[in-house]
């Protein structure tokens, strides 16, 4: 990981982790956008769709594939926002835990140091993360929000439209809806996806072997096990959230709690869980794109930097 890396200045790290963290971004996307998708439409409109082979396919059939990849464009902001900030701040957060733990060095840090570490950058990650991903919502459930009467924007309106409409309707603090509920499921989240893919990664090392020389597959794998732990630890958070950030568009919305208490009375506990199969399906190959691209960047970049020097 980036703070093993001991021949680089730290500023220069950080510009490397920001970048490397920008393209395990866009990997993340390309390779799990329409799972997505499906997931939002069934978390905000879960009356609506009988699961998730019956929205995937009522999906293509109303909207076709532009319908499933709704929301590319700030998905592809917001993935490159939050994992460029995350990952950059992870080497900073891996310091701070150091510290905090009384530890001489970074690689005297255990699984469970590490897996603080991600949880702690989450919270400058949310910051970049909750105007971008309130924008992909929203765009996702164009469909459903024009069937139902609650937005007069068109189904096919672009992510300018959205933008502006948010902006004119609630101002720029409009943007930062759902905030409270990006945290309450980043910081928590993290901690399990650094865990999850630290833990992994440990599991594949062979003896005398670090971390740094273990091959695509075990890397791959270790992000997918990683990201499967994030939603499975706290996708009825995100469930809620993703709630708020879509309705939103035809009112304002009670916050985190009552949002809560409001599904659980109205709806039932299974409501929170509505799109858990494809989100868990999406996780698994796209954080390993994730991390795969992360790391092979990552590598890249501080050799050439190394070089240089």
């Amino acid at each position: 990981m980036p703070s093993e890396q001991a021949r680089v200045h730290p500023v220069v790290q950080m510009l490397i982790d920001f970048t490397a963290g920008a393209a395990g971004g866009v990997a993340c996307v390309v390779s799990g956008q329409p799972f997505d998708t499906i997931k939002v439409k069934m978390q905000t409109f879960p009356a609506m769709y009988r699961g998730f082979f019956d929205c995937s396919v009522k999906t293509y059939q109303q909207e076709g594939m532009y319908g499933l990849y709704q929301g590319t464009t700030p998905a592809l902001l917001a993935n490159i926002a939050e994992n460029a900030v995350l990952f950059a701040c992870y080497g900073f957060c891996q310091q701070l835990v150091r510290q905090l733990f009384g530890l001489g060095n970074i690689v005297e840090l255990s699984d469970l140091h590490r897996a603080i570490a991600g949880s702690f950058s989450s919270v400058f990650s949310s910051m970049v993360l909750c105007p971008t991903e309130l924008v992909k919502c929203r765009m996702q459930a164009l469909h459903e929000m024009k069937v139902t009467g609650q937005t007069a924007l068109s189904q096919r309106s672009s992510t300018w439209t959205v933008m502006k409409a948010i902006f004119q309707s609630e101002g720029p603090l409009g943007f930062f809806q759902g905030l409270t509920s990006t945290w309450l499921r980043e910081v928590p989240g993290y901690f399990f996806f650094f865990g999850g893919y630290e833990v992994s990664r440990s599991f594949f090392l062979q003896a005398g072997q670090s971390k740094e020389e273990l091959g695509a597959l075990p890397v791959t794998v270790s992000g997918g096990i990683g990201g499967a732990a994030f939603w499975l630890a706290v996708y009825p958070i995100d469930s809620v959230k993703s709630r708020i950030q879509v309705l939103s568009m035809a009112g304002r919305q009670n916050g985190f709690l009552l949002s809560f208490l409001h599904i659980l009375r109205t709806e039932g506990v299974m409501a929170l869980y509505c799109g858990l199969m494809p989100t868990v399906i999406r996780a698994l190959p796209s954080n390993g794109a994730l991390f795969l691209a992360y790391e092979m960047t990552q590598k890249k970049l501080t050799s050439l930097s190394e070089r240089t020097t």
